[in-house]
């Protein structure tokens, strides 16, 4: 028996999922899950899902690692506010996305007294407060910071404004008694972003202030770590199977596709930018490795909304059912969350849903391209992301998962004739996270990032027979 295994926890809203991982051969060698019990203590699941790991091993071995994420307690909620929607407050979103967070609002220019009520009645776990170029506007993230010192926030807050305004809006908030955190500005000069300094101090308050906060430091006798929030831990594990790891190449360019209950997220691990000659990029740059949460695409919360947004019909069809079928299978969503279809009719309509889903949150992840006229005559401009010559596109989730047909499910996310100014994937490899792996790989690459690549590249099945550009990801 191999004597070097690690322990890959991850603390979900519903379910605690753990995965032990034999670090020689680099594969999976027992999974379980048990309830989160976040409302009473989250030990008791943990320890639950760990004696669920012993019946399969008889005694639990000595574990080198022992690491967890956690989207516990409804993961890290976060507000940013900043100064202009479209540069400073996209930025600070940026940010927020791309370390992990749930950010469930943003603010422009100056808060008002109905923003701030907003702000404390919505409880979040941190808010980023950006505003102005170095050496720009100071009025505005002042004027902020002093909104914010007087109200009844608890939360840390995360400076990441200009730099010239920094020292002082510390000293307003700290006065006060706020927990502040100061980092580089997000966007030091007009149309550059900074944010990796800022995802960094969002982990390091996640580390500091949010796992103490939401009761999972009761768990430290039977971990080593909580190291970040569960979608930031799925974007390392993203970027790793992307890049590879000294000289063990990884599949390049790649885009995932999480479906959940209450979000659909996609990331993009690439520079997207213009695959065709003459296309002139406009906004601001995009990150290497980004993600967007689309909070009304929830598969569970808000499927009434992606009904709404699709059309019953639409879902009938997809499903080759009726629009009656439609709504009764909606309304045993609706009434319990946790619900798994048990029937082919609810699997068919389940997966219409989870298609639309995709269809919509790959499309705003996605850049776009359009002809705009010009003195000099037409030109093609480019806007986001160009994802179309992608490699790999990943499917992770319960509905991947439990789906009969989920390479239909993930097809949803590629480039179509209904969408023609979209730059979505064209002929990507799919692949599918059967074991729901993505989470461990990027914990796991903190320790062991050789084995963590391994386990990845073995793990993912495909779901399609053809390679992109030549390359196999099986290779």
């Amino acid at each position: 028996m191999s004597t070097s295994y690690a322990l890959l926890v991850d603390f979900g809203s519903t379910y605690t999922k753990l995965r032990a991982v034999d670090l020689e051969v680099c594969r999976i060698v027992a999974s379980a899950q048990a309830p989160s019990t976040v409302d009473s203590d989250i030990s008791t699941g943990l320890a639950l899902g760990l004696r669920r790991l012993e019946e399969q091993f008889g005694t639990l071995p000595n574990f080198k690692h022992r690491l967890a994420s956690s989207s516990a307690a409804g993961g890290l909620r976060m507000i940013a506010a900043g100064l202009v929607r479209d540069l400073t407050t996209e930025a600070a979103r940026r940010a927020a996305l791309g370390a992990g967070a749930k950010l469930t609002e943003t603010f422009s220019h100056r808060l008002i007294a109905d923003d701030v009520r907003r702000i404390v009645d919505s409880a979040p776990d941190i808010i980023l407060l950006a505003g102005g170029t170095d050496g720009g506007n100071s009025d505005v993230i002042l004027e902020n910071a002093r909104a914010l010192a007087m109200s009844d926030i608890g939360c840390p807050v995360i400076l990441a404004g200009n730099r010239v305004a920094r020292d002082e809006a510390q000293d307003i908030l700290t006065t006060q008694g706020k927990t502040v955190v100061a980092t580089e500005n997000v966007m030091p000069e007009m149309n550059v972003l900074n944010i990796e300094p800022a995802r960094e101090a969002i982990r390091s308050v996640f580390l500091d202030h949010i796992v103490r906060a939401k009761g999972i430091d009761r768990v430290q006798g039977m971990l080593d770590e909580v190291l970040m929030p569960t979608p930031a831990a799925v974007l390392s594990g993203g970027r790793l199977l992307a890049e590879g790891y000294r000289g063990k190449d990884g599949f390049g360019d790649l885009v995932l596709v999480d479906v959940g209950g209450a979000t659909t997220d996609v990331h993009s691990i690439a520079h997207g930018a213009p695959t065709r000659d003459g296309v002139i990029v406009q906004g601001l740059p995009e990150p290497y490795d980004k993600r967007t949460v689309e909070g009304d695409l929830g598969l569970r919360h808000n499927v009434a909304t992606i009904v709404e947004q699709c059309g019953a019909e639409a879902i009938a069809h997809s499903a080759g059912s009726t629009v009656q079928e439609v709504g009764r299978v909606l309304t045993a969503f609706q009434e319990n969350a946790e619900r798994v279809p048990t029937t082919a009719s609810e699997r068919a309509v389940d997966d219409a849903l989870a298609s639309a889903a995709v269809t919509s949150a790959a499309a705003r992840h996605a850049g776009s391209i359009e002809t705009i006229y010009t003195a000099n005559g037409a030109a093609s401009v480019q806007r986001g992301k160009d994802l179309s010559e992608i490699g790999v596109l990943v499917g992770t989730g319960g509905v991947f998962v439990h789906s009969r047909n989920p390479a239909g499910i993930l097809r949803a996310a590629l480039a179509s004739s209904t969408r023609p100014d979209s730059l979505l994937p064209r002929n990507p490899t799919l692949l599918l996270d059967q074991a729901y792996l993505l989470y461990a790989c990027g914990l796991l690459s903190t320790k062991a990032p050789e084995a963590a690549l391994e386990l990845g590249l073995r793990s993912l099945t495909h779901l399609n027979n053809e390679s992109t550009h030549g390359h196999n990801p099986a290779a």
